[in-house]
């Protein structure tokens, strides 16, 4: 029974120094572990169905939503908004009075605009009349929308009013201002 019970012993003495040395060699080391995980081009911040909401005097004026929102604060102070945008101007009294979308946008903290790319249209509630272009930008500051791309603007029943290149308008869109028309346009009506 002794050379059983001594077999025994020599087995588990191996297995407790190897549990033991296993145990006490794991060391978390922080700066080896971010050299492997870190990435200078991942976003600081991802966050899913995102909502920003622009307020003056406690009302709302501009609402932004997007699926994915990736946010970034080196070199620049950027959110991304990816899988498709809309933004909702308010009137004074609370109304959406227009309504931006597009697939992708950018919004820029330090200069107060933001940029929407990819099947971008801005329709005006009131009048029905749609925008569409391939890429928009929105300066905050003064509430003015700009493009140096083509444009087309539709009326409700889906003629053209305007077709060129460039366009300037506000947030509202009751009036725009394309900066090269071309075209022909029926003047008779």
């Amino acid at each position: 029974m002794k050379f059983i019970s001594s077999i025994g012993l020599l087995t588990k003495i191996p297995v407790a120094i190897f549990v033991t040395g296993f145990l006490f060699s794991c060391v978390n080391d922080l700066d080896a572990i971010q050299k492997v995980t870190f990435d200078e081009n991942s976003p600081d911040d991802v966050m899913r169905d995102f909502k920003m909401f622009y307020n003056d005097s406690g009302y709302a004026r501009v609402e932004i939503f997007a699926t994915l929102a990736e946010t970034y604060l080196l070199p620049k102070h950027i959110t991304k908004l990816k899988d498709g945008v809309k933004v909702d101007f308010y009137s004074e009294d609370g109304t959406i009075i227009s309504k931006l979308t597009a697939l992708y946008g950018e919004v820029d903290f330090e200069t107060g605009e933001i940029v929407v790319r990819d099947s971008v249209g801005l329709l005006n509630l009131e009048k029905g009349q749609r925008l569409e272009t391939e890429e928009l930008f929105w300066n905050q500051n003064d509430s003015t929308i700009y493009t140096n791309k083509n444009v087309i603007v539709k009326s409700p029943d889906n003629s053209v009013q305007g077709w060129g290149r460039g366009l300037k308008t506000t947030q509202e869109f009751s009036r725009y201002k394309i900066l090269e028309p071309y075209g022909k346009f029926d003047i008779s009506k």
